[in-house]
């Protein structure tokens, strides 16, 4: 059965975010709760562009790799009567909702995807332009393999492409501070902009939680679900703030950072290895900290929070 003629959704969708980071502008301005800072926006809106251009000439590629993998799977759904069904749209998007996750969570214990990733996080401030702050190496990092698996069991990269644009549109509108909760029921399942609130965070309890796409219930499942709390409120960027709004630097910082760490003289094999794919903060000599580290670190100065949602149980 041949594919449907999918729409690009992610570039259709960009009239969409550029409208609504205008009213949630107008929105902070007349009464406040969404913090914008101009040089922010506008390198978030640059990295955003960078980010759609390379998907763009990346794309095909991409598509190519995938595809190749997905000859060799026992089954295709896309080939089927039933291969292109609405209801075969939603198996495939929670279950790539379950690879994003992982894809995720790994992303920030491990400083190979960390070094793209940690664009997304460089903002310290939290709005809708933030949302747009996007990785210009993630297909240079090898993330595209994380879905050769989804290939292999049968999903068609076409399908795969599409829900994962579907994701990552979903994703948009938890970036602000002008939503506080939603419903508990709809807390409870989805992500939300409290959820990921915590997510984007720089507070110990905070680091390193709520890695889900759309459904929280992973989070929940897999134990790295952390609430957001009323009395700790959340802090945005990272643990060594950048300190600058240079859309190159922005883009390359800590894969640059990464590889004068991985080539400097007088180092092993294992370590020059573990400052590519340890956790973000590794470091030989122990001059720096992990986000476990911080944790550790907070709890031993602060006892009382022990065993806390987000904090190890003991400070020894």
């Amino acid at each position: 059965m041949p594919a449907p003629d999918l729409p690009p959704i992610v570039q259709l969708a960009v009239p969409f975010f550029m409208g609504s980071i205008a009213i949630e502008l107008a929105i902070a301005y007349l009464r406040g709760g969404a913090r914008y800072e101009t040089r922010d926006t506008f390198t978030s809106l640059l990295m955003g562009v960078g980010n759609l251009a390379i998907g763009i000439l990346t794309g095909g590629a991409v598509y190519g790799m995938l595809s190749f993998f997905h000859q060799f799977a026992p089954i295709s759904f896309g080939e089927m009567s039933w291969g292109w069904a609405p209801w075969l749209f939603v198996v495939c998007f929670t279950i790539d909702d379950l690879r994003y996750y992982w894809y995720h969570r790994i992303m920030h214990e491990s400083r190979w995807f960390w070094s793209a990733h940690v664009v997304h996080h460089s903002s310290q401030h939290y709005n809708l332009s933030t949302a747009l702050r996007q990785t210009w190496t993630s297909e240079i990092m090898l993330g595209f393999l994380f879905r050769v698996p989804l290939v292999l069991v049968g999903f068609d990269p076409i399908m795969l492409g599409f829900v994962g644009g579907a994701n990552l549109i979903y994703q948009f509108w938890i970036h602000t501070e002008l939503i506080d909760r939603m419903p508990a029921w709809f807390e409870a399942v989805f992500n939300t902009p409290s959820h990921h609130r915590v997510h984007h965070a720089v507070n110990p309890r905070y680091l390193d939680a709520n890695y889900a796409g759309t459904f929280i219930i992973w989070d929940r499942l897999f134990g790295t679900f952390v609430p957001e709390l009323d009395h700790d409120r959340p802090r945005y960027g990272i643990t060594t703030q950048l300190g600058t709004f240079n859309v190159l630097r922005v883009a390359f910082h800590e894969l640059i950072g990464m590889v004068r760490d991985a080539v400097q003289p007088r180092l092993s094999m294992g370590q020059r290895l573990s400052y590519l794919f340890r956790a973000p903060g590794w470091s030989h000599d122990g001059s720096r900290r992990t986000a476990a580290d911080v944790k550790h670190a907070y709890v031993v100065r602060h006892p009382d929070q022990a065993g806390m949602p987000g904090l190890p149980a003991k400070s020894s």
